[in-house]
């Protein structure tokens, strides 16, 4: 029966874009806003989510690869040109350097008269995820939370319908996260960040259930239908029940749990490509059919994300994926569909009480902050016994490990079929900062990075200054290197430190191969895996080195954002036998091109290279034609048959040597 005669209002309609320049992802907006989009998601490019400008060393080949580069204030408005500021919603992915991005938003507003209280969105800005996940992080957590707090008691007071961070458990279960993982990590993250707004003692009295109601989530949703449907309500009942016990918020509107979602793109297969639409649907079901716990926004990844770029046409057909199901269905005209189902009301009850057995668990560690290291190991080993449950076919995926018998796709093949940044871009936007340096007032510029630093070791909020060093004309890479120097760098734990696995199961045999080629060596197989460039997605990493440590290889691996400077002085003072570079960011060319480079340049020659990361076959091309021993892209899920590889590629190596 129909809960009332008037349909729901729809969640916020979105798609995750920006790529190349700040015209280009304009024109992209515009294009999508046109479509009937009514929100915007923008994806930044890695120098910038890492507070760096495109002229830097870690920037080559980065630049407009994953999303926009936005260098400075001309870059922002460029973005937002004819996009009324006032009237729109805007999703920011943005972490280390949320403060900044959001400078430079307010800075626009401000100019074209846009007031700040009637400003409404999200800017990401969950550090503590990126420590254990995503890898854009710059500064220790403590500094990193402080500037978390501050652009929540900006927001809170200057920017009311602002929601000035998301909890962000999407990319926890990109990492390999469980249903259980995903509610207690990122709940505990949320405890971190209000107890750090609550110890400052800047939140005016009565206020803090304001801070508590503009905290949002930001969550993903697989392919266990049931199971996230179900996690979804137990994270608003787990939710509400948090702020209320610790927090003494009793306001249902400052208790409700508000979310966004990406559903998953960790699902998403470059076998049959066209079956990710499929996914991408039941996933989005998943948030939304319950009405109790039904997202405020959504944004869908596009079918063919395994295999690059999409294109705006693979954006579109997302797009209208969620419009169908707003506008075609029944599904808002009803109330919520599972209350009172006892099987959802014992999977849900289940689901919390996992969770809160976990939380117990990092609190009695002393709270997020020092459960990073555990957290990070516990996705590590659910990403490892993921990834072997597809390996051993017990987790059945379409097209990749069952029914992989196919006609060929016509919606992947010929020219065009994925986009690609063109390389010009990068020279571009460096010429662009150049001249953006030249024309500023340099007096201006001066004062503002002085006043961001006083402000910053004073303790200060920074969230002031840095709008104005916004509209002095300041750099990303200017901010990010002023705090750098304040607040220093982090290196966060990568995970894979515990001893090799017992036992031996179907490692056997490559542990056998790996013992002759030790001994055919003269010492034990020493295989680097690197990850170049600002790429900080490190689950394919991670995992090729746990994998090639339990086959019994010494394995160096060093965390993320390394240059190919850093790697190949690795290769060397190591004396290692292979080396793996993973690199998922699509620079692959440039940096791959470097390190081989500077391989033969160190007398590295014999040094076998192999490359892993989403790479078209054009590409691969390129990449052996430079000398790269083998490429391996989605597709090659079983790790088994890359040990294999590896250790026959070092083998032969070294029977051409003797």
């Amino acid at each position: 029966m129909r809960s009332n005669d008037k349909r729901d209002k729809p969640w916020l309609i979105r798609t995750y874009a920006g790529h190349s320049t700040a015209a280009k992802s304009n024109a992209l907006y515009r294009t999508n806003l046109a479509k009937g989009q009514t929100g915007l998601s923008v994806a930044f490019d890695l120098p910038t989510q890492t507070g760096y400008d495109a002229d830097h060393v870690l920037a080559r080949g980065e630049v407009g690869k994953v999303g926009v580069p936005v260098s400075h204030l001309g870059d922002m408005r460029t973005l937002f040109d004819g996009i009324p500021l006032a009237e729109m919603n805007t999703s920011m992915t943005i972490n280390a350097c949320a403060a900044w991005l959001l400078a430079l938003y307010v800075a626009v507003a401000d100019e074209t008269g846009a007031p700040r209280a009637k400003l409404s969105g999200t800017t990401q800005n969950d550090i503590l995820k990126e420590y254990l996940s995503r890898g854009t992080y710059v500064f220790p957590p403590e500094p990193s939370l402080r500037l978390t707090k501050d652009t929540i008691l900006f927001t809170t007071a200057e920017m009311p319908k602002w929601n000035p961070m998301n909890v962000c458990s999407y990319h926890l279960q990109e990492a390999g996260a469980t249903p259980v993982q995903e509610l207690a990590f990122s709940l505990a993250n949320a405890i971190a960040i209000l107890d750090t707004v609550k110890a400052s003692g800047e939140v005016p009295e009565g206020g803090f259930g304001e801070v508590v109601g503009h905290i949002s989530f930001f969550v993903n949703a697989g392919m266990r239908f049931v199971t996230e449907m179900c996690k979804m309500r137990a994270f608003v009942e787990l939710w509400e029940e948090l702020v209320e016990t610790r927090y003494g918020v009793t306001d249902p509107k400052h208790k409700l749990f508000r979310y966004g979602v990406q559903v998953n793109s960790l699902g998403l297969t470059e076998q049959q490509p066209e079956n990710n639409v499929y996914r991408i649907l039941i996933e989005a079901l998943a948030v939304t059919i319950s009405k109790k716990a039904r997202c405020r926004a959504l944004q869908l990844p596009a079918w063919n994300e395994a295999l690059g770029l999409p294109r705006a046409w693979d954006q579109q057909w997302s797009l209208r994926l969620q419009q169908i199901l707003a506008y075609e269905t029944d599904l808002l005209e009803f109330g919520d569909l599972f209350d009172g189902n006892p099987v959802v009301a014992a999977k849900v009850a289940e689901l919390k009480a996992e969770a809160s057995a976990e939380m117990q668990r990092i609190g009695e560690m002393g709270g997020a902050i020092a459960a990073v290291p555990y957290m990070k190991s516990k996705l590590v080993e659910s990403n490892t016994r993921r990834l072997e449950s597809i390996e051993s076919g017990e987790q059945v995926v379409i097209g990749v490990n069952r029914f992989t018998e196919t006609e060929p796709s016509p919606l992947t093949t010929g020219e065009g079929s994925i986009m690609v940044v063109d390389p010009a871009v990068e020279a571009a936007q460096v010429e662009s900062l150049k001249a953006w340096r030249a024309a500023r007032d340099a007096k201006a510029v001066e004062k503002a990075l002085a006043d961001l630093r006083a402000a910053a070791q004073e303790g200060r909020n920074v969230m002031e200054p840095s709008i104005a060093a916004a509209k002095a004309g300041v750099t990303t890479g200017e901010w990010g290197q002023v705090l750098r120097e304040v607040f220093g760098e982090y290196r966060a734990p990568t995970g894979v430190g515990r001893a090799a696995r017992a036992e031996t199961g179907d490692l056997a045999p490559i542990r056998d191969e790996v013992e002759k080629v030790s001994r055919a060596l003269g010492r034990r197989l020493k295989f680097l895996v690197g990850k170049p460039g600002l790429d900080g997605h490190s689950n394919g990493a991670e995992q090729i080195a746990v994998r090639a440590r339990d086959c019994g290889m010494e394995v160096v691996y060093e965390g993320i954002r390394l240059t190919p400077a850093e790697i190949v002085n690795a290769a060397l003072e190591e004396g290692v036998h292979v080396v793996g570079l993973s690199i998922l960011s699509g620079s692959h060319i440039p940096l791959v091109t470097e390190v081989m480079e500077r391989m033969r340049a160190e007398g590295l020659d014999d040094v076998p290279v192999i490359v892993g990361g989403i790479i078209p076959p054009e590409d691969e091309t390129v990449l052996r034609g430079a000398g790269v021993a083998a490429v391996y892209t989605p597709k090659d899920f079983q790790l088994n048959a890359i040990m294999a590889d590896i250790v026959r590629i070092v083998g032969d190596g070294a029977k051409q040597a003797a």
